[in-house]
């Protein structure tokens, strides 16, 4: 009697755990469109067996409880989270990447048949006409207005590339609040499910999808790495840096630049503001690559393609290949404004040294003092001593043109903003007659004579405003004016052709190469289009990756649906089995309630 009472429960266990599986299942289907939901399968265990007094010949007979739920697991696969994070941060950093190169393309509007080029080519065949007749006014009008148009053209170019690089900054500012959200969603997930997993009762199932979510998404900010500890609590690490631990967030902090605005990350944590001491969350000391596996996560791929300056021709022209290479080369921004920028000022310099030629002050310093000294020193316009050395750069004076006005110096043609192109100064020296011989007065004292000397205001590399660059250019507004000051007329007043054949030769010299690593030089028409397929040929790159990585993330994703994902066809064929051992535990509970009846019956 004893046995068959006791058969109750184990179709009272049947009973409950078909019960609850079929409560598991039906949360399954309610949530099979969730984002981030992972779907949840019951695992059966028994329950304890009674082991009865008489044995046999194999062993102890014992008899059954009936079943329970062992546990109610997520379906999740560790291999394909990680490599579906590692893949998809990667394929977030060629993205970002690409974006930017494809947006300096677009400034450039070479695919919307406004190109440059047309700017560029329009300023060239100006000198070609000028070579035409260098007297006339038409001539050097067009030159004047080609050259506005031309500057104009490249200075809007230059500012979209700063509002370009202001876009990336706001995007980095985004980026940095929405990882550390994530990292307080991390951090506070990882407290709820320690509580509620603590006394090995319950999974916290919702909450720790919601967990993978975020290290989701977190992953295609940032490089990360993670580990779950034995508590249930989620360490998580940025470039191999502390993120999140058992205790707290900590928050990437943003520093300012005071002069462009652009913030870069670091660790709050780890510096000291006050002392100027900070530590950036990005090293870009090592190279770039796959072979480094640091080439991951959007947020890197903005600060790296932004740069941390508004770049010119100095961070290109005159560094090593190697400096190129581990600083402007680095960023998509930088190495568009540098090579812009360089194109621009070598143009420029080339023009106006032709239009105003310069030599240095060694044969000049010999004339005046016999050749008795290596400097000379002459008087400023403000009273001020100057000191000419064999290097110093002033105008040649004998061979230069001058303008309709016959004037010295003459008029360049690009200026800069704030900084003339030569400083005057006067100095004194006995005058000379025809004949080369000395000129004294009555009473046999020498007659001396005041000169005028100009010396080339050199560029500063530190000094915006004292460079050649695209920051600080302009055309001369005296030949706004007036176009006849070009420079066109020799002193004896005859019309220089020869300036006007060697300025249409300057677009055909081999000049400037397009960066270290190039070490052909070539004219300013194949500058530009070497510069055009550069970055086409980068755009091409980081496009292709970025394409191709997608299709792995994909690939992966669509590997861990199989895993976490519900598919309501297949939950409906568990509610069907789960109903149908709900029933037969019924049905059994049934008989044996039939069979305890009878018995009961048959022995009143």
């Amino acid at each position: 009697m004893a046995n068959g009472f006791g058969t109750l429960f184990i179709g009272v266990a049947g009973l409950q755990s078909s019960q609850n599986a079929l409560n598991t299942t039906s949360n399954n289907l309610a949530n099979v469109d969730t984002v981030g939901y992972v779907r949840q399968d019951v695992l059966f265990a028994d329950r304890n067996y009674l082991t009865l007094n008489t044995t046999t010949a194999i062993g102890y007979q014992q008899s059954g409880l009936g079943v329970y739920i062992g546990d109610v697991i997520h379906t999740r696969d560790v291999f394909l989270d990680r490599s579906y994070r590692t893949e998809s941060s990667r394929q977030a950093f060629y993205a970002a990447t690409y974006e930017a190169i494809y947006e300096v393309e677009t400034y450039f509007q070479e695919m919307e048949g406004e190109a440059f080029q047309d700017a560029l080519e329009d300023f060239w065949t100006s000198f070609q006409e000028l070579y035409k007749a260098p007297d006339d006014e038409v001539y050097q009008n067009m030159v004047v207005q080609k050259a506005q148009l031309f500057i104009g053209r490249a200075g809007a170019v230059y500012s979209g590339l700063q509002s370009y690089q202001q876009t990336i900054n706001t995007q980095i500012n985004d980026d940095i609040d929405q990882v550390n959200a994530l990292g307080k969603t991390i951090h506070e997930l990882n407290l709820e499910i320690m509580k509620i997993e603590a006394g090995e009762i319950e999974t916290a199932m919702t909450l720790r999808d919601a967990r993978d979510q975020a290290l989701d998404e977190l992953a295609s900010l940032v490089d990360i790495s993670y580990h779950e500890t034995s508590n249930g609590i989620v360490r998580v690490s940025i470039e191999g840096t502390e993120f999140v631990d058992e205790v707290r967030c900590y928050n990437i902090e943003k520093k300012t630049d005071k002069a462009t605005g652009f913030v870069t990350p670091y660790w709050g944590y780890l510096s000291d503001p006050n002392k100027g001491k900070y530590v950036n969350v990005f090293n870009f000391e090592r190279d770039i690559s796959v072979e480094n596996k640091n080439d991951m996560g959007e947020l890197k791929a903005l600060v790296l393609a932004r740069g941390d300056h508004v770049a010119n021709y100095t961070d290109v022209e005159g560094m090593s290949a190697k400096n190129y290479n581990d600083s402007t080369g680095m960023s998509v921004m930088l190495r568009a404004e540098a090579q812009l920028d360089q194109m621009i000022h070598n143009i420029v310099t080339a023009i106006n040294d032709t239009l105003c030629p310069n030599v240095t002050a060694g044969d000049f310093i010999s004339e005046v003092t016999g050749g008795a000294a290596t400097t000379f020193t002459v008087t400023l316009e403000d009273g001020s001593a100057y000191t000419l050395t064999e290097k110093t750069k002033i105008l040649d004076a004998e061979n230069c043109s001058t303008g309709s006005d016959g004037k010295l110096p003459p008029q360049e043609l690009f200026t800069r903003i704030g900084t003339e192109r030569y400083k005057t100064a006067s100095y004194t020296v006995q005058k000379m007659d025809a004949n080369g011989n000395p000129v004294v007065d009555g009473n046999g004292n020498p007659v001396m004579e005041t000169k005028t000397v100009y010396i080339y205001n050199e560029e500063d590399v530190f000094d915006d405003t004292k460079q050649y660059t695209l920051q600080s250019l302009s055309v001369n507004e005296a030949l706004v004016l007036d176009e006849s000051l070009l420079p066109h007329l020799m002193q004896n007043g005859d019309v220089d052709y020869a300036l006007a054949a060697e300025l249409a030769g300057v677009w055909d010299e081999e000049r400037v190469a397009l960066n270290p690593n190039d070490t052909k030089k070539c004219s300013f028409k194949d500058y530009y289009k070497s510069m055009i397929g550069e970055m086409a040929t980068y755009g091409d790159v980081y496009n292709s990756t970025a394409t191709s990585l997608a299709g792995t993330v994909a690939s992966v994703e669509n590997q861990r649906q199989q895993v976490i994902g519900v598919s309501s066809d297949e939950e409906l064929t568990f509610m069907i089995k789960y109903q149908n051992a709900y029933n037969a535990s019924s049905r059994f509970i049934n008989v044996v309630n039939e069979m305890i009846e009878h018995l009961i019956t048959q022995l009143g």
